[in-house]
């Protein structure tokens, strides 16, 4: 089973680039973020067309999530994050795909530093903890996926220096980052390459993806039950340098689920 994030920076501008690697990459199960549109224009249509159903939260101008899953409809159980009735940001989705509970989510990106913008991301990151703790504990085979706008370790940035006061980077986000961790979740890419330095963004400017200048802040955390199941994980680099795309690159995962797994 493949499942892949990918924050695909507007899905209706860029639904060529999507429908594209869908097609040559076909995961299972793909999470999206940043849609940039409101639920009314989200192109189900399209991703029936290429063979996908498709749970989706949307915002207009901003934010966005959604679930994908070849040849069936997500079972959706989940719409926002919980914690916060007054959050009106779409940002997370939450469905079961063959007995997986898959959460899609797309974490403030919380700039600049010090700013109320910033607050809001640590406190997102509290209820995330909280909810996330909750998952575990009903020991259900579960994968939190997305944009998590942190870079975890000096490894996963170029240039580390140059990035001590953004948002991305700061004590307090990886920190918030590390005790996600630390509850139980593998992080896939960097429990299968532990010592690479491996990207999933590169800004649009100074030639950033042909450098290699990026930043890794899109990822898939597993659940103890998932984790055996892991057998590779990869940044899909291809995507990203097709004409118009966006400035991230998908992550995917391929897992081998014993016919007894799931919940």
């Amino acid at each position: 089973m493949k499942i892949a994030t990918y924050n695909v920076n507007g899905i209706n501008g860029r639904l060529d680039i999507l429908l594209r690697w869908l097609k040559e990459d076909s995961p299972d199960v793909a999470c999206l973020q940043e849609l940039k549109t409101d639920d009314a224009r989200f192109p189900r249509k399209e991703a029936e067309g290429a063979g996908y159903g498709a749970v989706w939260h949307g915002q207009r101008s901003w934010n966005g999530v959604a679930i994908l899953a070849k040849g069936k409809t997500p079972i959706l159980t989940r719409r926002g994050l919980p914690g916060d009735p007054d959050d009106t940001h779409s940002r997370y989705i939450e469905a079961v795909v063959d007995g997986l509970v898959i959460g899609c989510l797309y974490l403030p990106n919380g700039n600049p530093f010090p700013s109320a913008k910033f607050e809001y991301k640590l406190r997102w990151f509290r209820r995330l903890h909280a909810y996330a703790a909750e998952l575990l504990e009903i020991e259900v085979p579960s994968i939190l996926a997305g944009d998590f706008n942190v870079m975890p370790t000096e490894i996963d940035v170029y240039k580390p220096e140059r990035w001590l006061d953004d948002a991305l980077f700061r004590p307090e986000v990886r920190k918030a980052y590390a005790r996600l961790v630390a509850q139980g979740w593998t992080d896939a890419v960097r429990h299968l390459h532990p010592n690479e330095r491996i990207y999933t963004f590169w800004k649009y400017w100074r030639n950033s993806f042909e450098r290699d200048a990026g930043l890794r802040i899109d990822h898939l955390l597993l659940s103890p039950a998932v984790t055996p199941w892991l057998r590779s994980a990869s940044v899909r680099r291809k995507p990203r340098g097709w004409e118009h795309t966006s400035d991230h690159a998908p992550v995917m995962i391929e897992l081998d689920i014993p016919e007894a797994g799931g919940v």
